[in-house]
């Protein structure tokens, strides 16, 4: 890993968002030649890229940038398939991620994080708990901080807490996590990978260069997820619901850890400010990564007390009147909705759509059955949702989502919540999950401010 070289490439960063600036620096820092090709007309950092000597190539990738490099490294947003990649690649330069570059010069280790959902949650609890022991730990990679602008500050003894999607996955090669862990599995981002088998290989490959020094950290209850790290050579640590007789589960009203001749106790669950099952399982793996990485009961106590909750991770927004508004616009596919949705009790008027990346919004029947009392649908797959789900109960269909969040509000009985749990991406919309989300509670402010002029 230290060996790695890219003084005098021609390196070709594809994509300046987040990730890919911070990679184009560090590898201009490193004495590569860089160039970040951007589709955009308009990059906001073009400034502070130029005065770091990368060069911006904005307005449509061209063939020879990429061609012509001696190494491309692509932003998670960046499909493998794009033409001026496919065609660098079929010229025999090498093809890489963001994380892989990164990990070649960490000098701590490398905690990852990955599944289909709760992996934000989960990679923000590991990090919360290892800094309330006392561990020096550094949180990112598709979440917060990219890798790539953790280089600089990575030491021996520093424990790097990142969050990896199976796009990133997609194109690693050496990358090394000393624990990895699998939350779950089940099909999403079936509009980027060819099918469920490409996206369950992707997922598989965190584990692709771990040895039996290494830990995999999966999740007991998911058969999927099981099968999925079979193939791992790292030691297993477990954490589930199910009759854990070794691992982290809950027993009583604890989170604990158990072992062949011992059971220590974490964190009440009646700590939790944040409600769901889903989100005690996203304790759960926290806690078993954490242990792993130094993190003491004492800490993760204090971690799991002190956290509130994700923005855009079933958020209360506010209260207006007597109905209660939740953001949960990470929920970009269809298990995680259903999971939101699990987690009210009654009264609900679900908020669903987006563009369409793969699943059954059948699938979210079940609770809705019992607990809600409309859908408006929003987005593409506005016409999916109310073919799925038409028969159930009633789906108004929303243009905007101003107009969705002031007829879910008309709609919403009194007690009742008004979710957001899209089950789709925000592309068709939106820049992304965060934009839908702001968007979501910029309307609800505007809702509660225009409820107490009326008072």
């Amino acid at each position: 890993m230290s060996a790695f070289s890219v003084d005098g490439l021609r390196v070709t960063v594809a994509g300046a968002a987040r990730s890919g600036i911070a990679v184009a620096e560090l590898l201009a820092s490193r004495g590569a030649e860089v160039t970040i090709s951007e589709a955009r007309s308009v990059v906001p950092e073009a400034d502070r890229l130029q005065a770091r000597g990368v060069h911006l190539e904005t307005g449509g990738n061209r063939h020879a940038t990429f061609t012509n490099a001696d190494l491309v490294v692509l932003s998670p947003g960046v499909p493998i398939e794009q033409p001026s990649v496919a065609a660098a690649r079929a010229r025999g330069v090498p093809i890489v991620g963001e994380l892989e570059v990164a990990s070649r010069w960490l000098k701590g280790r490398l905690v990852a994080i990955t599944g289909t959902k709760g992996k934000s949650t989960t990679t923000t609890l590991a990090g919360r708990m290892l800094e309330a022991s006392g561990v020096r730990a550094r949180v990112g990679g598709n979440i917060g901080v990219p890798l790539s602008a953790q280089v600089d500050d990575s030491t021996p003894d520093t424990v790097h807490v990142v969050e990896v999607s199976s796009f990133q996955l997609d194109t690693v090669d050496t990358f090394h996590p000393w624990v990895a862990a699998l939350l779950n599995f089940s099909a999403d981002h079936l509009d980027r990978h060819p099918g469920v088998a490409a996206y369950a290989a992707a997922k598989a490959r965190i584990f692709e260069n771990q040895d039996e020094n290494d830990w995999a950290v999966v999740n007991a209850d998911d058969p999927d997820a099981i099968a999925i790290a079979a193939d791992s050579r790292a030691r297993r640590r477990w954490f589930g619901f199910e009759a854990l007789e070794v691992g982290v589960t809950v027993s009583g009203d604890a989170v604990v850890e158990r072992s062949a001749d011992a059971e220590v106790p974490l964190v009440p669950v009646s700590a939790l400010q944040v409600s769901g099952r889903h989100i005690v399982a996203d304790v759960l793996a926290a806690a078993a990564v954490s242990r792993l990485a130094g993190a003491t009961p004492e800490g993760i106590s204090r971690a799991v007390t002190g956290f509130t909750g994700l923005p855009h991770a079933m958020e209360l927004v506010a209260r207006v009147g007597s109905v209660a508004f939740v953001n949960d616009s990470k929920a970009t596919n269809i298990v995680s909705a259903r999971n939101s949705i699990e987690s009210v009790d009654a009264g609900l008027v679900a908020i669903v759509g987006g563009r369409y990346k793969g699943g059954d919004f059948r699938d979210l029947r079940e609770p809705l059955r019992t607990r809600a009392r409309a859908v408006v649908a929003i987005g593409e797959a506005a016409a999916l949702v109310e073919d799925a789900l038409g028969d159930l109960l009633p789906v108004h269909r929303a243009a905007s989502m101003d107009d969705a969040v002031r007829c879910a509000f008309g709609l919403a009985p009194v007690g009742g919540t008004v979710l957001l749990a899209p089950a789709c991406s925000s592309f068709d919309m939106f820049a992304d999950y965060m934009e839908r989300g702001d968007r979501f509670k910029e309307v609800v402010a505007r809702l509660a401010a225009e409820a107490a002029s009326r008072r």
